[in-house]
């Protein structure tokens, strides 16, 4: 009975109903605006999946100094917070979200970064569990004990502007940028101010949207299909995007296709294209 794995690093809810009541399991409701997003839905704020906790990537985990808007806490303030909501070394964690499967990759990829591999995503999120008539729980603070998890830091999960700028040229490293196809080749305007239009040079161009549908992440066959034309075999993959947070979408379905070697770029656009950092449109 205390023993429980995750299949893959994505859940389907049928997955999570037949587990819902484990007790080494946790699920983590990792709702966060969208860009231009004012303020979350009235549903998102208020309603969730039986037994989740609010895991706030908003406010509470991220680095509380950064003038970015999305940067990885350190692991000694990551491993403080998540103790309070009751996560322990051995809890088995399934993420979601009330956009189907945006920003709980993001928490996903903060869990691996934290050396915590017992960690998926639920796909479709809330969305796809509201669809299939399942039970509606009222958000509530968590009022448990707290967890006795610890922080195993994998630095190489997370590149700064200086390490992807020293890739730059390589062969053996591939970047992809999640961000649109306009927004890429600096034909639309990006949502953040001051902000150059373009990308990193010699990055490719993958639009987190093309790997979801309908809410959901792509099946693997589908997944592999996508990555595979990008030649990423014996490659060490750097995702970027606005501001790292649909850069983890597309480290998901990386993850799902099979490519092991990656890591997000955390400053993303937000950081390169305000910089002083080569850019090509």
């Amino acid at each position: 009975m205390n023993n429980i794995t995750l299949p893959t690093p994505i859940v389907s809810i049928e997955w999570l109903v037949t587990h819902l009541n484990h007790p080494n399991l946790v699920i983590l409701d990792a709702t966060k605006t969208k860009v231009g997003q004012k303020e979350l839905t009235e549903e998102a704020k208020t309603k969730r999946i039986p037994r989740a906790r609010n895991f706030d990537l908003q406010n509470t985990f991220k680095d509380q100094e950064a003038t970015l808007p999305n940067t990885m806490p350190s692991p000694e303030y990551f491993e403080t917070e998540i103790r309070k909501i009751g996560i322990n070394k051995e809890s088995v964690i399934v993420i979601y979200d009330h956009h189907g499967v945006y920003s709980a990759p993001r928490a996903w990829w903060i869990f691996k970064a934290m050396g915590h591999e017992n960690v998926a995503v639920l796909n479709g999120g809330f969305p796809t569990w509201k669809e299939a008539n399942l039970p509606i729980a009222i958000q509530a603070d968590y009022d448990g004990e707290a967890g006795n998890f610890k922080a195993n830091y994998q630095p190489n999960l997370i590149k700064s502007a200086a390490e992807v700028l020293a890739t730059l040229g390589k062969n053996e490293v591939a970047i992809l940028d999640a961000r649109s196809d306009g927004r890429f080749h600096g034909t639309a305007p990006e949502p953040r101010t001051n902000l150059r239009g373009g990308h990193i040079p010699d990055s490719q161009n993958l639009p987190s949207s093309k790997v979801i549908k309908d809410g959901k992440l792509l099946p693997q066959a589908e997944l592999k299909e996508i990555y595979d034309a990008f030649n990423l075999e014996n490659k060490e993959v750097i995702f970027t995007c606005g501001s790292g947070m649909t850069a983890c979408v597309i480290a998901l379905g990386a993850e799902v296709a099979g490519h092991e070697s990656k890591a997000i770029f955390d400053g993303s656009w937000t950081e390169w294209g305000d910089g002083d950092y080569p850019v090509e449109k």
